[in-house]
This record gives structure tokens, sequence and C-alpha cells, in this order.
């Protein structure tokens, strides 16, 4: 008498968990609708409308979550913007879906070296190696970006120069 009431809402839980699985789709299977804005994202970047690139990227994202491919796009969009830390988020949630994908490891990678972590990115470059158990060409992208370097830092302001007070920046002395 005593299990009954758990036992009744234990099937009732097996019950309302197995009935929703029958209309989920595999998680190999991406949206198509995110598989046709991904492509108009990739023509776009190629065509070099970075703008464009991102907001037809990040539909596809929206409508397909696991669309791997438009998350590794939308770093290299970021990276094209310059902004590496951005980019690195992306890889990090392609990364998330598939811990072993090459292109998102190689990618973030690069984008390790463009932010100035070269160890870090030396790090991918051996997990890559360790995967690809050969020459790849993820492998190899990876290397050439390691050993060309992090970008140099551009330097605006001179060793002795002084930081005018807020306010007061174009405010310039008149020369006599």
């Amino acid at each position: 008498m005593r299990f009954l009431p758990v036992a009744a809402a234990a099937s009732l839980g097996l019950l309302t968990l197995s009935s929703g699985s029958y209309g989920q789709k595999p998680d190999n299977q991406i949206n198509p609708t995110s598989t046709l804005f991904e492509k108009r994202g990739e023509a776009a970047f190629a065509a070099g409308n970075l703008a464009a690139a991102n907001d037809a990227l990040e539909a596809a994202v929206v409508a397909d979550p696991k669309n791997r491919a438009a998350f590794v796009s939308l770093g290299k969009v970021a990276q094209a913007q310059a902004m590496p830390g951005k980019a690195l988020h992306y890889y990090k949630d392609a990364l998330l879906l598939e811990p072993n994908d090459l292109t998102a490891l190689s990618a973030q990678g690069d984008a390790l070296v463009q932010r100035g972590a070269v160890d870090r990115a030396k790090d991918n470059l051996t997990r890559i190696q360790t995967l690809c158990k050969g020459p790849c060409p993820a492998a190899t992208t990876l290397a050439a970006a390691i050993a060309k370097g992090p970008p140099p830092l551009v330097q605006t302001a001179q060793a002795g120069d002084k930081v005018p007070p807020k306010g007061q920046e174009s405010a310039a002395p008149a020369k006599n």
C-alpha cells in the first residue's frame, strides 16, 4: 500500500520522459534554415561584408544552436574584425558541441596567437597533432600562425608623453 503512490508517480514520470523523445531530431541533424543562413553568412564573409556575414551567421545559430560550423564561422568573422576575445567565445561554443573539432581547435589557436597567448595556442597544436596522428591541414595552419607570432602592438603614446586631463583633450596650446 505504501509503495502505490511512489510507483504511480515513477511510472507517470517515465511515461512523460519517453513520450517527449518521439518528436525530437537527432543531434547530428542541423536545421535546414540554419544551414541556409550559414551559407549566406559564409558568402558574405568571402565577399568582405563582415556585418552581413555576422548577421546571417547569428541567425544560423539562433535557428539551430547545435550548428557548430556557424559558431566557427562567427569566430572567423570576429577575428577579421580584430576581436579575438569574441572569436574565442565562439570557438569555445563550437568545442562544447564537439571537443575534437580540428577546424575549431585550429581557429581557436589562431585567435589565441592574435591575443598573444602563444603557449595556449601551442597546447592546441599539440592536441591537434594527437588527434590527427599524421600530417593534417589544421596542424599546418596553426603551426604557421604560431611561427608568425602575435601582431605587433600599436603604440599611440611615447614614453614621456603626458595624458591631458579629461575634457581637455582637444585644447592644444597655440604655437607662436
